[in-house]
């Protein structure tokens, strides 16, 4: 079909060329966006007396039909348009004639697009936001129903000290609690409307660009036209936080596999979750977790290449940018069924506790309890983690926990123990000892809970 831009042309464009130019098959989820700005747009034209009043209202109810046939499927966005803003405008025009042309005063496709844009980000961080929310809600669903579960805290993936299960899972609320901030934070610089840009300069028409902006529920238009046509700091922003928030369900998804190892036996995914082995009959594989660790790489290669697009390019728009929508989309679909799955998975995740207070109780994982010990009773605490040190080589020797010596023995490194020892070195106590803010023990845990409840119910 004939393009909006081929007045200038003499020859037909290579077939080739036409197809590797075209951006409808991944644009045409921009259509009801595209619509919703132009429906702005023509209103703005008729108050501003820069198109007929008449045309006006006959393209803004042809534009509210055609966005009635683009939610039934009807409309019909095929390859044979070169880019959704096309089909849209070729539509028009087949429903009010060549007034349909008028639409397109005082705008470019640079505006156009960097709008439509704009309104499908600002639209589509909103859902993200509801699945972070989401599966915060099932981590702390998970949190509340196992605060008794003791399991061992590992640094370097060492043993180091027993916590609680609930407090363990609730690291990843946090981390979740951060990722819908920066979400919140960016959403306030993707909200200005860059619509009366034109193609870099501005326009001649005394168009209303404040109103435009009111309308379409931005905070207010951009203030440089230049700028509003090639900034896409909107797509990157929101592709980095995406990929922080992939990063931190890739970390969760690698502990869920390490902790669902017949080694480890920690957790129990549900079957409905995990696949089999077509050679090994005994195999329950990960594969949920395994793909969300996956796909993090994939968000990280999308953000890294719109930078690398973005780099080098002059001001002002240039055909590279028609590279930032396909990165953008696979990154935003990748995040929702990433976090969608999550929240689906864990509620179905069994927890094995007896394993956990087992594997808490080795490793000499409450030796710190013991040094903490030594200092109440008046030891500096460089000399406390030494006798304390010595005590564990000393257990480890002779193949014993710490809490299987005898009181002679500890009072082989130093004479302040006494038999109230055994009243802090057991994995229960070290646990319940930690009261500080944001430690353990049940109490400190069961605040992050309803910390994080009140920020869920806030969100209502």
């Amino acid at each position: 079909m004939k393009k909006l831009w081929s007045g200038r042309f003499s020859e037909p464009a290579d077939k080739l060329a036409e197809e590797f130019n075209a951006s409808i098959s991944f644009d045409k989820r921009l259509a009801l966006h595209d619509i919703r700005g132009s429906v702005v747009h023509v209103r703005m034209l008729g108050r501003q007396g820069i198109i007929d009043a008449a045309d006006a209202e006959a393209i803004e109810q042809a534009l509210l039909l055609i966005a009635e046939e683009a939610e039934t499927g009807v409309l019909q966005l095929s390859d044979e348009y070169e880019d959704v803003h096309t089909a849209v405008e070729k539509r028009l025009t087949e429903i009010v004639g060549p007034a349909g042309g008028k639409l397109h005063t005082a705008r470019s496709r640079n505006d156009q697009v960097a709008l439509d844009f704009r309104l499908y980000m600002r639209d589509v961080t909103g859902y993200v936001l509801s699945a972070i929310a989401g599966l915060q809600k099932e981590i702390v669903s998970k949190a509340s129903l196992n605060m008794d579960a003791v399991m061992p805290g590992y640094t370097h993936l060492q043993t180091a000290q027993p916590v609680l299960f609930s407090h363990w899972i609730m690291a990843y609320f946090q981390m979740l609690r951060r990722d819908y901030d920066r979400f919140i934070d960016l959403s306030s610089r993707m909200n200005n409307c860059p619509l009366g840009a034109g193609a870099i300069a501005g326009t001649t028409f005394p168009i209303d660009r404040e109103y435009v902006a009111k309308e379409l529920g931005f905070n207010a238009p951009t203030a440089n036209s230049i700028d509003s046509v090639s900034d896409r700091d909107f797509a990157l922003e929101f592709m980095s936080a995406a990929a922080i928030c992939m990063m931190h369900l890739s970390r969760f998804s690698e502990e869920l596999i390490l902790f669902s190892s017949s080694e480890f036996a920690f957790i129990e995914l549900s079957e409905g979750f995990c696949t089999g082995s077509s050679i090994m009959p005994q195999k329950k594989n990960p594969d949920i977790p395994e793909l969300i660790r996956g796909k993090t790489g994939r968000v990280y290669g999308g953000l890294t290449g719109l930078l690398v697009t973005m780099k080098g390019l002059p001001l002002a728009y240039n055909k590279d940018m028609q590279e930032d929508k396909e990165v953008v989309f696979d990154c935003l679909d990748t995040l929702l069924a990433s976090l969608r799955i999550f929240a689906a998975m864990l509620p179905k995740m069994g927890i094995n506790k007896e394993n956990m207070l087992k594997a808490a109780s080795k490793g000499y994982s409450t030796a710190t309890d013991l040094a903490d010990y030594l200092v109440r009773k008046g030891l500096p605490f460089r000399q406390a983690h030494n006798a304390a040190s010595q005590t564990v080589r000393y257990a480890a020797e002779k193949g014993k926990l710490l809490q299987e010596l005898e009181l002679p023995e500890f009072c082989l490194f130093s004479s302040l123990v006494d038999s109230d020892i055994y009243g802090y070195i057991t994995v229960e106590a070290s646990v319940n000892n930690r009261k500080s803010f944001g430690g353990t023990s049940q109490e400190s845990v069961t605040a992050q809970i309803n910390d994080a409840n009140k920020f869920l119910n806030s969100l209502k």
